[in-house]
């Protein structure tokens, strides 16, 4: 029974500083990556100066062409993230200021993402392997359930996502194998067309108040930065466009561009625009709240 009892507890010991050791190299590598995500681009990058950034979901994603801005004489970079929320944004606005970004002006999309003040879990995990590294990112995520067996289990954070960091793609980070997220200073056009185009159905959805939308006016008020809040396109055909003027009651500073672009051949679904659509989107944006800074 002795022999059992320490051959458990050797057992033990090694799975430990197994998984210390994991950790340390899982992390080593993150913290060196700065090519296949705009999380691991946005932390392993400092002083940083932009006069515009865009943050959101997909629909920043894929409807703002930096390039435009970039023209008239603008740095510009195009954060928004697939699938992110706008807790996801308010935690990459305190990361930018922590890591010495100055922004002058931040273009924040604010329409289907206000109806709720969840997280997505996809984005969030892109975030892990920082959170020993990082006070924002700590604070950020102290009050979630798992916070304590994510912070103090070595190696637990990267086994509960492994599906986003994990082996494969701390193989990938090591080995700097870049994606095009960086590409086009972060836009990512949309190429195919759906049709028939599906309407979007909004019917579902009601507008709300949203803490994480409240927290970044805050950050930006307290850090002045122009804060720009505006809803991005959707098509004609969308069920229930009565949605944006109940989401203009709640937040009347809220700019409206959700008929911006109403032509169909500028829509790759009905909720996101293709690369023509994005482009003479990112031309009205401009034209309508900024001047060129580029002498005739």
């Amino acid at each position: 029974m002795k022999q059992f009892s320490v051959f458990l507890l050797k057992s033990f010991a090694i799975l430990i500083i197994t998984m210390v050791l994991l950790d340390v190299a899982y992390t080593v590598i993150y913290l060196q990556s700065n090519s296949r995500s705009k999380i691991d681009y946005l932390y392993n990058s400092k002083d940083k100066n932009y006069d515009v950034v865009f943050l959101g979901s997909s629909r920043v994603n894929n409807h703002f062409v930096p390039r435009i801005f970039n023209e008239q004489g603008y740095s510009t970079f195009n954060f928004g993230i697939t699938r992110s929320r706008l807790e996801e944004s308010n935690l990459m606005l305190q990361l930018m200021l922590e890591r010495n970004y100055k922004i002058k002006t931040l273009i924040l999309q604010v329409d289907l993402n206000i109806n709720t003040n969840d997280h997505s879990e996809a984005i969030r995990s892109l975030f892990m392997p920082y959170l020993h590294s990082s006070k924002t990112i700590r604070n950020f995520y102290k009050n979630i359930p798992e916070y304590n067996q994510l912070l103090y289990i070595p190696f637990y954070r990267y086994m509960h996502y492994d599906a986003r960091v994990g082996f494969r793609e701390a193989y990938n980070s090591a080995i700097h194998k870049k994606t095009n997220a960086l590409d086009n200073k972060g836009f990512y056009p949309l190429m195919t067309d759906e049709r028939p185009m599906v309407p979007a159905d909004l019917s579902k959805y009601y507008p709300k108040r949203n803490k994480a939308y409240e927290e970044i006016k805050a950050i930006c008020k307290k850090n002045n930065i122009n804060l720009i809040a505006m809803t991005t396109p959707m098509c004609m055909e969308t069920i229930n466009r009565d949605y944006f003027n109940h989401l203009q009651l709640i937040y009347p500073e809220i700019r409206r561009f959700e008929n911006a672009v109403t032509d169909d051949k500028y829509f790759s679904t009905c909720g996101h625009m293709n690369k023509d659509g994005a482009i003479e989107f990112t031309k009205i944006v401009f034209k309508t709240l900024f001047k060129s800074k580029v002498k005739p």
